[in-house]
């Protein structure tokens, strides 16, 4: 038995684990009990139970309490009860639950704020009056659990702090008009870019950024080049919404291979686990510049790769321009009152987060989901 298994449960931080947890830890290899909402690893105690490890076995995964006090099928004395304390690894978290598959959206649909302290109290997860990424770096939670509570909603006032430090927690927070604002100008340049190496009108970069774009020769841009920039525009565009799906569905929400590690749940929660735990925060919609720039960057790279530089910066500047679209709709999808095409996103969206967040990863539309058939019936 290692020196863990047999050190009291007081002693060292306490791990959280979900029923989901003890039920996959049901045979000789690993077997979980729990009793009082807590839980043992008896596994290394198998071959020394008195009843033999058959009767173990029928109960593995599952809570002893009931047939520990029954004396016909087996008596137990306080001594056994003792030693069983010697097993413990941790206990059960809370089983409720605010996603729930009967919801449904509404046109003014707004949360109540959570109660901070009750919550914490309550759940055991994270304290919202604290700053949040260190509390998952120094969490005992198991991935199960992880999961579990950022997939049920809370809702504060303002915005939950991330980091201590002002000057990290700055870079957490993003206005929605910034996305536009940064990304919409490097779209147009990018455009243009194309345009004048389709003409094979090719200043240095340098030389170009520093031009007025009205003093280029564009009497010698002929209309084949344009036509070929727009092409590569709009193939841009569809190559974003694919994007969108696959990174949402893939990256985001990475739950069945995320390995069970503070590290791996910590850069979960800021990616986007942070963005299903507080759904309405306004400032934490849209992505940061760093964050989508660090993600766009190797998609950039395979495109000069793949394309020719002049293909390659249209096909670029269409799916920054479409991502600029994605992320203003998200933010509206979550506050802003809409035409019906985008309200019907809204209730769609809405309910990836509140309903079922295993289906629905489309923002902007539901094609790809009825290509993968993840469609969310809303």
């Amino acid at each position: 038995m290692s020196t863990l298994e047999k050190q009291p449960l007081k002693s060292r931080a306490v791990r959280i684990f979900t029923r989901e947890d003890l039920v996959n830890h049901n045979n000789t290899s690993s077997c979980w009990i729990s009793r009082n909402g807590k839980v043992y690893d008896v596994t290394s105690f198998l071959q020394d139970h008195p009843g033999g490890d058959d009767l173990i076995l029928n109960y593995a995964g599952k809570d002893v309490e009931e047939i520990m006090k029954d004396a016909d099928e087996h008596d137990h004395s306080d001594s056994a009860y003792e030693m069983l304390e010697e097993y413990c690894i941790g206990r059960l978290g809370t089983d409720a639950a605010i996603v729930d598959e009967e919801w449904e959206a509404t046109e003014d649909f707004h949360p109540d704020d959570t109660d901070t302290a009750a919550d914490f109290e309550k759940c055991q997860f994270l304290d919202l009056r604290r700053p949040l990424l260190r509390q998952v770096w120094e969490s005992n939670w198991s991935k199960s659990f992880y999961l579990q509570q950022i997939h049920q909603p809370r809702h504060v006032p303002g915005s939950a702090r991330m980091f201590g430090p002002d000057f990290l927690e700055m870079f957490t927070l993003t206005k929605w008009f910034v996305v536009p604002t940064i990304w919409l100008p490097i779209a147009g340049f990018l455009f243009l870019r194309s345009v004048t190496q389709f003409s094979g009108i090719n200043p240095p970069l340098s030389e170009l950024i520093k031009t007025n774009p009205l003093s280029l020769p564009w009497d010698r841009v002929p209309p084949a080049a344009v036509v070929q920039t727009v092409c590569c525009f709009f193939l841009g565009n569809v190559v974003w919404t694919f994007l969108e799906y696959t990174l949402h569905r893939f990256l985001f929400h990475i739950d069945e291979w995320l390995p069970d590690r503070p590290a791996a749940l910590t850069l979960h929660f800021l990616m986007h686990g942070v963005h299903h735990y507080l759904p309405m925060d306004r400032l934490r919609l849209v992505m940061p510049p760093v964050l989508f720039f660090t993600l766009s960057w190797p998609f950039t790279r395979l495109a000069y790769i793949l394309f020719p530089t002049a293909m390659a910066n249209g096909v670029i500047s269409g799916s920054f321009a479409f991502y600029v679209l994605y992320d203003c709709m998200h933010y509206a999808l979550h506050h802003t009152k809409l035409p019906q095409y985008m309200a019907d996103m809204k209730k769609y969206h809405l309910a990836h987060h509140y309903k079922n967040f295993e289906l629905g990863f489309g923002v902007t539309s539901k094609v790809w989901d009825y290509v993968f058939n993840t469609v969310l019936p809303v």
